[in-house]
């Protein structure tokens, strides 16, 4: 239970998300990171089983560095995508799933992107997307505020706005709000 957020911007991504992580109806931490960073162009916010996330991170983590070690360059955000999806289904698949969405983010020499991945292995690519409990509440605000011109810093607040009105009416989303900006420009910085 959960509110995250993803938007995809003329300047880069944006990634917000809520504090709250919840066991049933009992708040178990009020200081979940729910937004990991894979390196300075990628991220992922989850939203689902924390412990099933963190293993499905650091799996993609150590993957993508052998494939970039292999190859000699690193992978498209896309391809990080499919790499996670893959990660998930291959849980599916052995009947063990791992219980997660994630909203995988970041740049590319292509612009940005947003990619939503679940446990079937599924990917698709959005302009905007929430996931998590509070996600329908969340897509009001980004249904009705998100732009193709949009910069990162219209997008840090309406995806503010979009987790602060589901921390309003979702019991599982609260405790404050985190929000990653990933701009284009650090792909310039690390070429």
């Amino acid at each position: 239970m959960t509110t995250i957020v993803g938007i995809k911007t003329s300047e880069g991504v944006v990634l917000g998300s809520d504090k709250r992580a919840s066991k049933g109806f009992f708040i178990g931490s009020k200081i979940t990171q729910k937004i990991a960073k894979m390196d300075e162009t990628l991220a992922v916010a989850i939203a689902g089983q924390l412990s099933d996330a963190e293993y499905l991170i650091k799996m993609a983590k150590a993957e993508r560095k052998l494939i970039e070690l292999r190859r000699g360059f690193p992978l498209t955000v896309k391809e990080s995508a499919r790499l996670i999806a893959n990660l998930a289904y291959s849980g599916m698949k052995n009947f063990q799933p791992y219980f997660v969405e994630l909203l995988v983010a970041g740049v590319d020499q292509d612009g940005a992107h947003i990619y939503a991945a679940d446990m079937s292995g599924a990917i698709t690519s959005e302009d905007f997307a929430s996931s998590g409990s509070g996600s329908p509440i969340a897509y009001g605000v980004l249904e009705s505020t998100y732009h193709k011109d949009i910069t990162n810093d219209e997008a840090k607040v309406i995806a503010t706005k979009a987790v602060s009105a589901a921390m309003e009416r979702d019991p599982g989303s609260g405790n404050g709000i985190d929000v990653l900006v990933i701009p284009n420009l650090v792909l310039e910085v690390a070429r």
